[in-house]
């Protein structure tokens, strides 16, 4: 049995992250990533020896081994999507950065949400440097791009890899493109309509940049791709991630299973675009910089062992729980925006199979409908927090690095229950709810998210939007 104040320390990590970045007198300490690193293993050391002591020393193994194959496959996606750049007059128009949204929507299923964020995230920095309000554009990016875009097939998200990995059909999630396209398209026309009327604000300054930072706005140049070979490498980590065995991987037995083969192809591959790329694309053009990779692996070696309790615990009461569609739906989104969503979906795929009964379609033993319900809820629900999917806090680094205010860790959440949430209960109660005034009120609440983006559009003030660390004037956005 695991107590409840296990889980104090990821609760006190959490705030750490974020309430330390708003202290006047923690700011400036905790922007180093050694002081980040120092409170991760303050808080997690303790919480590993308690586990070991009570007979967990498994579950400390398996948190440290997940830890180390995320933090690789990030390293390197960051390190090779650094060497590729769009180069040419591509000006951040609210059209142009909505197109590249989109185009990031459909890459996410393809090569993951974490691929099509690092490869996607400079080129809407870059395109955007001449504008004075791109908080927004990366936000959006966070919530389309790392998150909502990943659903369509096993390689958008590690939690649905999981569900292959339990027999659900590779080709299943591709019958969910209802449900991906609802959600991304409320996101997309909501980004275009705010994107349209802060460009459109009193206090706008600067213009769109091109993202050939060197050839300056005085040329005229087609859009083009700089860093080719990069995506040789980029496709070799992502067939790495999708068809080579790593450490635990099930139906291998010896020593082989106990050798990171997947996580060697990926640094080799990172170590390739190291050598092959470009300096003038990876530092003058994408201004690369390690110095996000490094916060994102301080950070969240505390969350990966910090989060082992809550985790424990999960699995302990989860059995008990008597769950519907909607229930289902809200519980692994609201717990995998705050813990890992492969665990979380992991954890109540089980559950789900428990429910089944006679004369439901099964998938993989789980009723269709909550395997639905379990699947949209670890994806689209990641996009609430920092921490509920590993792209996201990536993103952020990058951008801050590049100069953007991004929000507070709680500054975030508040973007995100303005405009995320509302997206996400209208899709919970259009496809999953089963009365047909609970459909009705999905629909009505679809409509007003719909009216609200045209009456922002329209408007020619400000509407202010929460989160920004040094906000425009009085009355705006």
């Amino acid at each position: 049995m695991i107590a409840w104040w296990m889980a104090v320390p990821f609760v006190v990590m959490l705030l750490a992250i974020a309430i330390a970045p708003l202290v006047r007198v923690t700011r400036r300490w905790w922007e180093k990533p050694g002081h980040q690193l120092l409170v991760a293993l303050v808080l997690s050391a303790p919480v590993g020896v308690t586990l070991v002591v009570m007979g967990h020393s498994l579950s400390v193994v398996h948190a440290m081994v997940e830890y180390g194959q995320f933090i690789v496959m990030l390293f390197g996606l960051f390190v090779v999507a650094g060497g590729i750049a769009v180069t040419g007059n591509l000006a951040g128009t609210p059209k142009t950065n909505t197109l590249i949204l989109a185009v990031g929507a459909c890459l996410a299923s393809l090569i993951g949400t974490t691929g099509a964020a690092m490869l996607l995230i400079r080129v809407l920095l870059i395109s955007n440097r001449g504008r004075s309000h791109r908080t927004h554009t990366v936000v959006f990016a966070i919530f389309v791009m790392a998150n909502c875009g990943g659903l369509l097939t096993p390689l958008g998200d590690p939690p649905l890899f999981l569900g292959m990995l339990r027999g659900v059909p590779f080709t299943w999630t591709l019958g969910l493109w209802p449900q991906w396209l609802f959600v991304n398209a409320l996101l997309l026309i909501t980004y275009y309509c705010v994107d349209c009327a802060l460009s459109n604000s009193p206090d706008h300054t600067g213009d769109p940049g091109q993202t050939d930072a060197v050839d300056g706005p005085a040329t005229t140049r087609l859009v083009g791709i700089a860093g080719l070979p990069n995506i040789v490498w980029f496709a070799v980590i992502i067939a790495a991630v999708a068809v080579v065995p790593s450490v635990g991987a099930p139906g291998i037995s010896g020593w082989a299973g106990f050798v990171p083969w997947r996580e060697f192809c990926i640094l080799a591959a990172a170590g390739l675009s190291w050598i092959t790329s470009r300096k003038r694309v990876r530092f003058t053009i994408n201004h690369f910089s390690f110095a996000p990779i490094k916060e994102v692996a301080a950070v969240f070696v505390g969350i990966f062992m910090t989060m082992v309790p809550a985790l424990l615990l999960l699995d302990e009461h989860a059995g008990s729980l008597r769950l519907n569609t909607v229930s289902l739906h809200l519980l692994t989104g609201g717990l995998s925006s705050i813990l890992d969503n492969a665990p979380t979906y992991a954890t109540f795929f089980e559950v789900a199979q428990s429910s089944a009964s006679a004369g439901v379609t099964l998938v993989a033993g789980v009723p269709e409908a909550l395997l639905v319900a379990l699947s949209t809820g670890a994806v689209f629900w990641g996009a609430m927090t920092y921490i509920g999917n590993g792209p996201n806090f990536l993103v952020r680094s990058v951008a801050v690095h590049q100069g953007v205010p991004m929000p507070s860790f709680l500054g975030y959440i508040g973007w995100s229950a303005r405009w995320l949430l509302p997206v996400l209960l209208s899709y919970t109660l259009v496809f999953l709810a089963d009365p047909w005034w609970a459909r009705l009120v999905g629909l009505l609440l679809t409509a007003s998210v719909l009216v609200r983006a045209v009456l922002t559009w329209r408007r020619s003030r400000w509407i202010r939007l929460p989160g920004f660390l040094q906000p425009p004037a009085a009355g705006d956005i």
